[in-house]
């Protein structure tokens, strides 16, 4: 029975993640004290408290899910055995943690430099992100390569699970030709309440600095493999990890693929770790006959 550690992405995080981990967990007090420390301001406080606005900029969000999902995975750590791991978008970041190929000081560093530099990306250059439900990949993919041009961004950003892709690109252009996308098939073309056109494009100015940032820190060979979001395959390499890390930010999420080829590879255990459920939907309509599970109050670690 292989098993597999998914690791929650930008949209988990919800008012209140992780006040029960503080108040009742000695480790997680630690962990969440140095994170402030790291951090130079206090995350619990926008983690326990809010307001939702808040906690839902990418400058705070980022750094709040990595930190929850290092908290579970400590926590964790010697209740379950896992075989592989993945995460989605910022989520991969807690992958590689939880893999042994960068430092939690390191990581919250640059989950911190990232949220900051793709909200800065996203007031320089307005992008903004589209959920469409009900649409072949095929025939979205090409009608993005129809809509996108040098001046007018539109490319697929994640692909979530089958008939479920979300679109990113230049703000104005993507809010008038949202609705070519209903027209060609799509069920629903829904706006998503972010700050940028995140795995776009319009990310490489927040790409180059972060690049920096990631070539300056020491990665180590990963101690299982990492289904990595640019290209869906299990990946152990430090240098190969880095490099993929990087192409990213601007790269599209294969989170589909992700979840095919573990199936494929033999995984029949998922557990989410980290706030919320999303990953758990995403496994459930996309495999069959697989287990999955979730780790997201300390409540849930406790009941193992």
């Amino acid at each position: 029975m292989k098993k597999v550690a998914l690791y929650s992405g930008q949209g988990s995080q919800y008012v209140g993640m992780l006040k029960d981990y503080y108040e009742k967990s000695i480790e997680a007090k630690k962990i969440i004290d140095n994170a402030d420390s790291l951090l130079g301001y206090s995350l619990k406080d926008i983690c326990f408290n809010g307001p939702a606005e808040k906690l839902k900029e990418t400058r705070f969000t980022q750094p709040a899910i990595f930190l929850h999902s290092a908290i579970v995975n400590n926590l964790t750590k010697n209740k379950t055995s896992i075989d592989a791991v993945a995460g989605h978008s910022v989520g991969e970041y807690a992958a590689l943690y939880s893999a042994g190929v960068i430092s939690f000081e390191d990581t919250m560093k640059l989950v911190s430099l990232r949220g900051e530099l793709m909200f800065r990306a996203g007031e320089n250059e307005p992008g903004t992100m589209f959920a469409v439900i009900g649409m072949e990949d095929d025939v979205l993919i090409d009608l993005c390569k129809e809509l996108n041009s040098e001046e007018h961004i539109v490319v697929p950003a994640n692909f979530n699970s089958p008939g479920q892709i979300v679109i990113s690109g230049s703000r104005d252009y993507l809010r008038e030709n949202a609705g070519i996308f209903k027209e060609r098939g799509a069920r629903m073309a829904m706006e998503l309440p972010v700050s940028g056109a995140f795995h776009s494009p319009l990310m490489k100015p927040a790409k180059d600095e972060l690049a920096e940032a990631i070539n300056s820190i020491e990665f180590k060979n990963a101690s299982v493999p990492v289904y990595t979001n640019v290209d869906a395959q299990p990946e152990t390499n430090s240098e190969e990890l880095k490099t993929k890390l990087i192409e990213q930010l601007t790269a599209p999420v294969l989170w589909t693929q992700i979840l095919n080829n573990l199936q494929k590879d033999g995984f029949t255990e998922y557990v989410e770790m980290g706030p919320g459920n999303v990953l758990q939907g995403l496994c459930k309509r996309t495999l069959k006959e697989i287990n999955i599970s979730g780790f997201d109050k300390l409540q849930d670690i406790e009941n193992v």
